[in-house]
């Protein structure tokens, strides 16, 4: 079996990039001969590179993805699967372990070691699907010693911390972290929360505990609740990992964490708020591989999706998506764009702040004590030759006149306004301070929006419709040929009976009929029986549509759409 490196110029690729010299690379390369081996461990141990930028540099080399290990947290479920004698034997540390899928990411010096992951399967199953990440290799060393020298599962750390003493001191410190079980509880909770699929993850203290909260598909779930003794220096931990003031309890502070969890760049945003009992940590988690779905997996209707595609295919005007906080705007507006992300135009964003980093995209971000707010930004950008614009939100009358201004200058613009409703999105424009004539002829269309927790499909339950839920679906059939789902729950979707998310969408498209009416100043009930004349399905529509799919309980959609406004529409 081949088990050689492709082979590389790696000194080129270093003395192009400037980070070494000929000379130094001729040194390395005399050295190399007399040790045989590798060129990049040669050039570590001179002294000319530094082992980070090695790993980072053969990485590209080699077009493999590269991990830091000193900003990984790994799960302990990988670690367990290995003792800590094999991993330093086939020098592999494993990071993530996917058990529905059978799939262990691990952290390697030489990600072309064929014979070190024939062992790993050898030991764990040939069925066994292994992703390699590219690391230094005396990162791989310290990292197999730091992380299976201890215990990492949050409720093994909870035991050791009450039999044990925790140094408070060590929490400011970076050497000998894991010696101490309040950072590991931390990184746990942390890597925990990205597994069970959390957005947020809430630390609240109380007079005499600290509970720890997360939310798992928009809904906020107890995880542990800890004795209050642990809270201050909990709260050191996580103001150090995001660069915040210890100092400092009585100010609002916001930081930033960013690590690697599962093989993949992990955000985290933290805001720290001072309460009665402490101080408040609410982090929120940007996991990039989830925040940006293609349309087409939005799970629309066709002729929801094509609406859609007729609006961004319009070459100016305003596209508006409208919602509470927390409805996927955001996920949907970064979907749009990315389906007509090309070379061919320039998009440029003014969010705040920028939540998921976009290849080709020029984003910004809101800084109010850089006098640059919504308005002064937009303002900015028309001098930067955009074609595309995002605005983050339309808040006041200033951002509404520049966002529209820039409609009117030939530019496609796409932004957020809060309404409940897409039709009640124009009544809010105008409230703002949106001329009716301005908004004639320059809105596209206005997406409305709201997220209902789909069923587990391994537990869900079937049942036949009372006559109110019948009414409220629109269900005529006889009663024993209609099924509709609600949930039990399993231990696959730990007893919620939910498991993920989905969209619910209603596309108003504007057509010259909506612009008469809305220069002329129609009231809402005009304005919704000429919409639906033209195919408009409301969110009550769509929510009804992915209750009889199967997709969600009615319960779930009736906890953000109001059904009943289908029983006057079925007697009008």
């Amino acid at each position: 079996m081949n088990n050689k490196r492709p082979k590389v110029m790696l000194g080129e690729l270093l003395v192009e990039k400037g980070i070494v010299s000929q000379d130094q690379l001729r040194i390395a390369l005399t050295e190399q001969k007399k040790q045989d081996i590798p060129l990049g461990k040669v050039l570590v141990e001179l002294g000319f590179v530094s082992e980070g930028m090695m790993r980072d540099m053969l990485g590209e080399a080699l077009g493999q993805q590269s991990v830091d290990l000193t900003k990984v947290v790994v799960d302990s479920e990988a670690v367990k699967l290995v003792s800590k004698e094999f991993a330093k034997r086939i020098h592999m540390l494993p990071i993530s372990y996917d058990k529905s899928q059978n799939h262990l990411t691990v952290a390697m010096a030489n990600t072309f070691n064929v014979v070190a992951l024939d062992q790993m399967r050898s030991l764990l199953g040939e069925d066994l699907e292994i992703t390699t990440l590219l690391a230094g290799e005396a990162e791989v060393t310290s990292a197999i010693d730091q992380f299976f020298g201890f215990e990492l599962s949050v409720d093994g750390i909870i035991r050791e911390m009450e039999t044990g003493e925790v140094d408070q001191q060590s929490m400011t410190s970076y050497s000998n972290e894991y010696s101490q079980p309040l950072v590991r509880l931390v990184d746990s909770l942390l890597s925990d929360a990205v597994k069970r699929g959390a957005s947020d993850i809430h630390f609240e203290p109380e007079e005499n505990f600290l509970r720890i909260r997360y939310r798992v598909d928009g809904v906020l779930r107890q995880i542990r609740s800890l004795h209050k003794k642990y809270q201050s220096m909990i709260t050191v931990r996580i103001k150090v990992l995001s660069g915040l003031n210890i100092a400092e309890t009585r100010a609002p502070q916001d930081g930033h964490i960013s690590l690697q969890a599962f093989g993949r760049p992990i955000d985290f945003r933290v805001s720290c708020m001072n309460t009665s009992y402490g101080e408040n940590i609410v982090l929120r988690i940007l996991d990039r591989q989830k925040g940006i779905v293609p349309l087409e997996q939005l799970e629309l209707t066709e002729d929801t999706l094509n609406n859609l595609r007729i609006m961004m295919a319009r070459p100016e005007g305003i596209i508006l998506v409208t919602g509470p906080t927390g409805s996927g705007k955001t996920t949907t507006l970064y979907s749009m764009l990315d389906s007509i992300n090309s070379e061919a135009i320039n998009i440029m964003t003014l969010e705040d702040p920028v939540e998921y980093p976009l290849n080709m995209i020029r984003q910004s971000q809101v800084n109010e004590a850089a006098k640059m707010g919504f308005a002064e930004g937009i303002r900015a950008m028309l001098r930067q030759d955009p074609d595309v614009i995002l605005v983050g939100e339309i808040r006041d009358a200033e951002t509404a006149e520049m966002a529209f201004r820039a409609a009117m200058t030939g530019h496609q613009v796409y932004s957020t306004v809060h309404s409940n409703s897409a039709i009640k999105a124009i009544t809010r424009l105008i409230d703002i301070g949106v001329p009716k004539d301005v908004l004639s002829g320059n809105i596209i269309g206005v997406l409305g929006q709201r997220l209902v927790r789909r069923l587990c499909t391994y537990c869900r339950e079937p049942y036949t419709p009372n006559s109110i839920e019948r009414r409220l679906l629109n269900i005529e059939q006889e009663v024993a040929k209609i099924k509709i789902y609600r949930k039990k729950g399993c231990t696959y979707c730990e007893q919620q009976g939910y498991k993920g998310r989905q969209a619910l969408l209603e596309v108003l498209r504007i057509d010259e009929t909506m612009d008469e009416l809305i220069s002329e100043g129609s009231g809402l009930r005009v304005l919704l029986k000429a919409a639906t004349n033209i195919g408009f399905h409301s969110l009550a529509d769509d929510g009804a549509r992915a209750v009889i799919e199967g997709r969600t309980s009615i319960d779930e959609v009736s906890r953000v759409v109001d059904l009943t406004q289908r029983l006057k529409k079925k007697r009008s």
